[in-house]
């Protein structure tokens, strides 16, 4: 049995999951940022989710999806990420 508190990385992973679960539409890096830092109480880093979402990629449990640019064809716009069905 593991002792003490559990580290940030797991407990953000599952917060991301529980957020994706709950929610029925993709959602933003941005998006994800200010819920996890609302239900922690303490600040958490843009960078740092999108860290632990890109971890999550690699292992086959999220996906990111590129949305079209509104303006510019040739660029990629906006990466919205939900749960792997």
């Amino acid at each position: 049995m593991k002792r003490g508190r559990p580290n940030k990385r797991s407990s953000v992973h599952m917060l991301i999951m529980d957020m994706l679960g709950a929610s029925g539409s993709p959602m933003t890096v941005s998006a994800m940022t200010r819920i996890v830092s609302e239900k922690t109480g303490q600040p958490v880093s843009w960078n740092t989710v999108q860290k632990y979402l890109q971890e999550l990629v690699e292992t086959n449990k999220v996906q990111a999806m590129a949305l079209p640019h509104s303006k510019d064809a040739s660029k990629t716009g906006l990466v919205v990420y939900t749960l792997r069905r």
